[in-house]
């Protein structure tokens, strides 16, 4: 692991946050965030409801609008310029709590639309590409099924191969599996774990504590819109230095 951890350290800078701030009217949702991604890494990012996680991975594809500090994603600084929005939105796929399928396309029209629309492929093209993720997924028999004909678990790996056929350069996740039932959560996080064996740079919010020992090369812990604490995973689990940390574990590993 510290072999692995050092290799990635050499790689260049994916995602770089410094001085994020972020309010909604009063509430100081994000407080002076700086965070390192470099490409390769593998970043888990847990916390209590209200943290402010979601809203972090959110203002990294400009989907949340930030106040105040700099986000650059593969050197690109996101501002009000929407050029610099679409090229990184372009390169960042990011899966929901909800899978946000569209319900009258049917599984492999919902794979090909960004391609066709986005990245100006075509169609035959688009088809391969998605029926590629979808293999990858191990749902290529429920191509020509609609969202509505599939588990939860399903769609969620649908939502991750749409994602995938607009082959991102980083993969943002948003408590991926907590909308699913127990026994599709494996299914999702298998997947996961296969992009995160691949090389994938990724950001993911979750519960999950299994998957971050997993597959984390780094643990985030944010309560109250700051980062509290940070290390990899082994150090992170076994020895947390902030009692804040040690509570929450506390609470999580119980269950």
């Amino acid at each position: 692991m510290n072999a692995a951890r050092n290799s990635v350290e050499r790689n260049p800078v994916a995602i770089d946050i410094s001085g994020l701030n972020k309010w909604y009217g009063s509430f100081h949702v994000l407080r002076n965030i700086d965070l390192t991604v470099r490409r390769g890494e593998r970043i888990v990012v847990c916390g209590p409801s209200g943290s402010g996680k979601s809203t972090m991975i959110r203002c990294i594809n400009r989907l949340e609008e930030h106040q105040q500090g700099r986000i650059a994603v593969d050197g690109i600084e996101l501002t009000s310029d929407l050029k610099n929005i679409d090229n990184v939105r372009r390169e960042v796929g990011m899966v929901f709590q909800h899978f946000n399928l569209f319900p009258h396309l049917t599984i492999l029209e919902n794979c090909m639309l960004a391609p066709v629309w986005v990245r100006k492929m075509p169609r035959s093209q688009a088809e391969e590409v998605a029926m590629h993720f979808l293999t990858r997924v191990k749902i290529p028999d429920q191509a020509r099924k609609y969202p509505g004909q599939l588990s939860g678990g399903q769609q969620q790996r649908v939502a991750i191969a749409r994602s995938l056929c607009m082959n991102p350069k980083i993969m943002l996740f948003d408590e991926p599996t907590s909308a699913l039932d127990p026994e599709m959560i494996k299914e999702v996080l298998d997947t996961m774990i296969q992009l995160a064996e691949d090389g994938m740079t990724m950001v993911c919010v979750t519960h999950e504590m299994g998957f971050a020992q997993a597959v984390a090369n780094r643990v985030i812990f944010m309560d109250q819109g700051q980062i509290v604490e940070q290390n990899e995973p082994a150090a992170f689990f076994s020895a947390p230095r902030s009692e804040r940390t040690k509570l929450f574990l506390g609470q999580v590993l119980k269950h």
